[in-house]
């Protein structure tokens, strides 16, 4: 079989462009999944910042999913998919051929206010995590399993009107947010600075330019619906943000498909963010989260600290479907 049908095959069921209102919560990997699209900052600050001691060591414990990054996957620069060859060579090829498919897609209609957006995602939840070559991890506890089904009401008034959380945005506002964006990359990622500032204290520390605008994008893409013209012009944008690479060949999500990474590092820190965008409609596909570096997190009460290595990925979310429904409670 070659590799055109085993993905066709594999994404058989797919919804065509893709945006979800997912966020990887600081509090629960199961808040994440199944939540409001809070986005907490602060998850990059415990990454970024060894300062904030046993505080994020628990934090960490709960979301921690130790899973290795797949080193061994043959090398791909140009696998076939139903959306055209990929070039994986850097992030201007990358994500210049997803823009270019998404500008020629047909823009739908927004969805209605009465409308919600049904959701299903899922992650690893090891209850006792290890490594590839079997070895403890050093974590103790485990992710609690959820409904991988949610539903997020389009247009949530109240949620409009909640401005604790500067990061948050309703269904609604980010498809206006995202429609709305400009042509220029450089006039789009200042906008979104603006519309997702960054921290000014020790509990959400402020960002250098090009993280804030990585994180930005980030919090934007995780949004569904959004038009495909303006997710073109979101990877022509997220294409110029320095630091930002692809990884040369697709690697498996959470629920084993095969997707590509664009990843960037953490400015502070041993860590990197990964976008996934499936390869067969470019659409959002998720996020990880991967160690970069070996290091220690110290730990309460003498207790001994935990240990990530290089490779380990502490949150990985793959969003499996995703579409506009008339009723909560209703799949697709």
């Amino acid at each position: 079989m070659d590799e055109m049908t085993q993905l066709r095959e594999l994404r058989a069921d797919a919804p065509v462009p893709d945006r979800a209102a997912l966020a990887p919560g600081r509090e629960r990997l199961t808040d994440a999944i199944t939540g409001r699209n809070r986005r907490a900052r602060g998850l990059w600050a415990d990454w970024r910042v060894a300062s904030l001691g046993a505080a994020v060591a628990i934090t960490a414990a709960a979301l921690f999913i130790t899973q290795v990054v797949d080193t061994s996957a043959p090398r791909q620069s140009a696998p076939a998919t139903v959306a055209g060859d990929l070039d994986l060579s850097g992030p201007k090829a990358a994500l210049g051929r997803a823009a270019d498919f998404l500008d020629r897609q047909e823009v739908p209609p927004e969805p209605r206010p009465d409308q919600w957006i049904y959701l299903r995602a899922v992650g690893g939840e090891p209850a006792q995590p290890t490594r590839k070559d079997g070895s403890d991890s050093g974590m103790t506890g485990s992710v609690g399993k959820s409904d991988p089904d949610s539903w997020i009401p389009y247009d949530d008034k109240a949620a409009e009107n909640d401005a604790s959380d500067t990061d948050y945005r309703t269904a609604r506002e980010s498809y206006r947010i995202a429609a709305a964006l400009p042509e220029n990359p450089e006039a789009l990622l200042a906008k979104l600075r603006k519309v997702f500032p960054t921290g000014s204290g020790a509990e959400s520390p402020r960002e250098s330019t090009d993280e804030h605008s990585f994180r930005a994008l980030t919090v934007l893409l995780e949004s569904y619906p959004i038009p495909p013209d303006a997710l073109a012009r979101i990877y022509r944008a997220m294409a110029t943000v320095d630091g930002v690479e692809v990884t040369d060949h697709l690697i498996r999500d959470a629920s084993g498909r095969r997707v590509i990474a664009v990843t960037r590092d953490h400015d502070e820190g041993a860590t990197r963010s990964e976008i996934l965008i499936d390869p067969v409609d470019y659409s959002y596909a998720g996020q990880r989260y991967v160690v970069t570096r070996t290091h220690d997190l110290p730990r309460l009460h003498g207790t001994p600290p935990m240990v990530y290595q290089r490779g380990d990925v502490l949150m990985d979310i793959a969003r499996t479907k995703v579409a506009v429904v008339d009723a909560k409670g209703q799949k697709p």
